[in-house]
């Protein structure tokens, strides 16, 4: 276990951000999830807009890596597109 103040405040602020991340990237998910589930096209667009937001934001914090969330974006698209 930590002996200083600073190493016990560190394990504290990274349980939370780590929670914080765990959280938004499975809210991510399941947006991706409904997105791809979704037959309309007027509301897979509005869906796309949401879901490419969230993407571009865990990438920014380095929740997952941006080739992935680029990667996932372009698919979605040319899923959107094709309905």
């Amino acid at each position: 276990m930590a002996n200083h103040k600073s190493a016990l405040k560190r394990i504290r602020s990274n349980e939370a951000k780590r929670l914080r991340n765990r959280y938004q990237n499975k809210t991510t998910r399941t947006f991706v999830k409904r997105l791809r589930n979704t037959s309309d096209k007027s509301e897979a667009q509005e869906l796309l807009k949401k879901v490419i937001s969230m993407l571009d934001k865990l990438a920014k914090k380095n929740i997952i890596h941006k080739n992935k969330a680029s990667n996932q974006k372009s698919k979605l698209t040319k899923l959107v597109n094709s309905l």
